[in-house]
């Protein structure tokens, strides 16, 4: 005896597949990471070594460096070297600061999405 497919046979539940449901979530999701990214954007952070501070945007873009005055002598071949030592450990500084910025506003809309590179799988 064959049995015809039923409700109990369907994977996606008894109610079956919303897929107006599914559009909705994803629609949802794809607005509150483009407002995360937004106010990502519009975050600053600072990374600060030895009289250097480099400003970076939540998204990781080069907003401004200041070196305070007497870091570096202007004259010294050395010390002007350094200076560049000091600028890229400060963007170092302030780019974890932005990646873990990112993370904290973008993890949770992402786990459970399965987007590619970002953590989780889709609930179905």
């Amino acid at each position: 005896m064959t049995q015809t497919p039923g409700a109990d046979d369907n994977p996606f539940g008894a109610g079956g597949f919303d897929m107006n449901a599914l559009m909705q979530q994803a629609q949802q999701v794809q607005e509150q990471l483009v407002e995360a990214q937004r106010q990502l954007a519009e975050t600053v952070v600072e990374g600060k070594v030895a009289g250097v501070t480099v400003r970076v945007s939540g998204t990781g873009d080069l907003l401004g460096i200041d070196i305070a005055t007497g870091t570096v002598d202007g004259d010294d071949a050395e010390s002007l070297a350094d200076l560049g030592d000091l600028v890229v450990a400060a963007y170092r500084d302030a780019k974890t600061q932005a990646d873990a910025a990112a993370a904290q506003a973008l993890g949770p809309l992402a786990g459970g999405t399965g987007i590619p590179g970002m953590p989780g799988q889709l609930g179905f």
